[in-house]
């Protein structure tokens, strides 16, 4: 077991994990500098802890703009969204767990809820845009919750059984010949290769009339095919034993952990306050409208 988890790369290399490994394979460390180095935990932390910021500064007004929305599904997304910032940033803080001895369990368990999270608004966003409909309802609320549980319930009992039934390392770091491990992270990565490529292709023939006309979907769902492709490359490289997938694997892992909650609230919320405002301006146009305020200019 001690040679399964041992350090692939150098010390030097910011992408891998520094520290002298115990007999277990484990390393002793106190903070998530000394487990993966400063680089790899700064790229982490620092875009997750920015995001938060930014997310409670702007906290009042968008709650503001929810109420006059009134949106359901708005406002169900933006408290989910909140949640799986919050275990995105413990997960991006705490990373010395999974090099330290006792608090692997823990480091799974955080892995876990923290990824399925991340995974449930990644399903209900292309569910929400392909309704292409920002009012909502409870029914509509409900039917994306049900569909988007469903796929995160299934994944999630997945992993579980292959992490706590079948000893699967799938969030902790190994080498290239722990082919059980990337053979999984292969499978998984292929499915959202497959459902992006195929919302593309659509996009491209004959029935692209069945999507919703918006340029954020479209520029969504390359840029999501675009890194679920590269992760899938990158763990079918480390599956045949190529070490260089696994240093690929590390550098999509580090890219969608701190890029893809702002990027999400960049194409989802901050669209649908923008559209708010103009409404918004629109409503108040036409109150002052209808109250005369602009008939001397047709005088």
């Amino acid at each position: 077991m001690g040679t399964i988890l041992q350090a692939v790369y150098s010390v030097s290399d910011p992408l891998s994990p520094i520290g002298t490994p115990d007999d277990r394979g484990f390393t002793a460390v106190t903070s998530a500098s000394d487990c993966h180095g400063m680089w790899y935990s700064a790229l982490l932390v620092a875009p997750s802890v920015l995001f938060v910021i930014y997310l409670a500064t702007s906290a009042i007004k968008n709650m503001k703009r929810f109420f006059v929305g009134r949106s359901f599904i708005m406002i169900l997304y933006y408290a989910l969204l909140w949640i799986a910032t919050l275990l995105n940033l413990a997960w991006c803080s705490l990373q010395a767990w999974e090099c330290s001895r006792g608090k692997e369990v823990l480091w799974n368990i955080l892995s876990l809820f923290t990824s399925s999270g991340m995974l449930f608004l990644e399903i209900s966003l292309v569910a929400f845009l392909l309704k292409g409909n920002y009012s909502g309802g409870m029914e509509a609320m409900f039917h994306n919750l049900i569909i988007s549980g469903t796929l995160v319930g299934v994944d999630v009992l997945l992993k579980v059984v292959y992490v706590f039934g079948f000893g699967i390392p799938l969030f902790i770091r190994v080498g290239s010949s722990h082919w059980a491990k990337w053979g999984v992270w292969t499978i998984h990565k292929l499915l959202p290769t497959a459902a992006y490529g195929f919302i593309l292709f659509v996009h491209f023939s004959k029935w692209r009339d069945k999507l919703p006309p918006r340029p954020s979907f479209y520029n969504y769902i390359a840029v999501m095919f675009f890194v679920s492709a590269l992760a899938f490359f990158a763990s079918a490289l480390a599956a045949f034993g190529v070490e260089f997938g696994i240093w690929l694997y590390n550098f999509t892992l580090i890219s969608y952990h701190s890029m893809y909650l702002p990027f999400l609230y960049a194409t989802f919320l901050a669209d649908f306050f923008q559209e708010e405002d103009f409404l918004l301006e629109n409503a108040y146009y036409s109150e002052m409208r209808d109250a005369g305020f602009f008939d001397s200019e047709w005088d």
